[in-house]
């Protein structure tokens, strides 16, 4: 049987809620793969979610900047390895630089546009702030109609395009996606693989049920629409007034969604973490 450390059980029980020896029984029969073993859970109907995997994990800031006649934005993601120096006027201009870069050069491709001067100043940034400063990404979006927002932590920063409309309706649908964070503008656009998964997840599911098959097949369409619905930009109630959807807005406007970009600040990004006192604990308990 595949060993399973504590750390790894605390992290699943975090995730789903779910006792501790749940979680262990559910990780050694998924062989220690945490994701598989919420898939697992889903299936035999133990759990409806899970909490996102890992925390943030590095600092910094968003930026954003948007063409005058509104046709064209970019936005950049660069770390930090603190919040205080996130907020240094040093950092920030470093920041501004690059973000003018990328909206003149209008490119994603962080390497090339770090090969020269850019990179000479982040390396001189480094020696006198001591921290460690990287860009991460940048993002190009353009469209007849661009709006932009970012929070005012400089944390999550989002682009809308739209075709049609205004720039203030495409800010507050950016303020929109800043807030609820849909995975895909329309459900049409989800990938198939993930459908796919979700679709075998609720079979799993419904069969639990023990109705008949037909049923079940009802049972299992209607809980893949709503994934989508929720999941979709278009079907999700407006954030500023609920009792219309973001289509809704748009087709009032005359208007249609031709996409979206999302950045918050270290998402993906894991950093290790030492329980100092757990592992001296551990340590005694060895010498014992």
């Amino acid at each position: 049987m595949t060993a399973i450390s504590a750390a790894l059980v605390k992290e699943l029980r975090e995730r789903t809620s779910l006792p501790m020896m749940e979680c262990k029984k559910a990780l050694q029969e998924a062989a220690g793969d945490i994701d598989v073993a919420i898939e697992n859970l889903r299936k035999s109907g133990g759990m409806k979610a899970a909490k996102k995997a890992g925390r943030t994990a590095a600092d910094g800031v968003v930026a954003a900047r948007v063409a005058e006649d509104g046709s064209g934005g970019v936005l950049v993601e660069i770390n930090s390895e603190t919040d205080f120096v996130a907020r240094d006027e040093n950092f920030l201009a470093f920041v501004a630089r690059v973000t003018d870069r990328v909206f003149a050069e209008r490119s994603e491709d962080v390497a090339a546009l770090m090969a020269g001067d850019l990179e000479s100043a982040r390396e001189a940034l480094v020696q006198k702030i001591g921290e460690n400063i990287s860009v991460r990404r940048s993002r190009v979006l353009e469209a007849p109609v661009i709006g932009e927002y970012v929070h005012s932590n400089n944390r999550i920063g989002v682009l809308v395009g739209l075709s049609g409309g205004s720039a203030e309706l495409a800010r507050d649908i950016a303020m929109h996606v800043a807030a609820v964070n849909p995975q895909v503008a329309k459900p049409e656009q989800m990938p198939d693989d993930v459908v796919a998964k979700e679709r075998e997840i609720y079979a799993a599911q419904a069969r639990e049920s023990g109705k008949p098959e037909e049923i079940i097949e009802k049972m299992i369409s209607g809980r893949v629409n709503k994934f989508l619905a929720e999941c979709s930009l278009v079907e999700q109630p407006f954030v500023k007034d609920p009792d219309i959807k973001v289509g809704g807005l748009l087709k009032q406007a005359g208007a249609d969604i031709l996409g979206f970009v999302r950045f918050e600040v270290g998402e993906g990004i894991e950093v290790e973490t030492t329980d100092f006192a757990a592992e001296v604990a551990a340590q005694v308990r060895s010498s014992g």
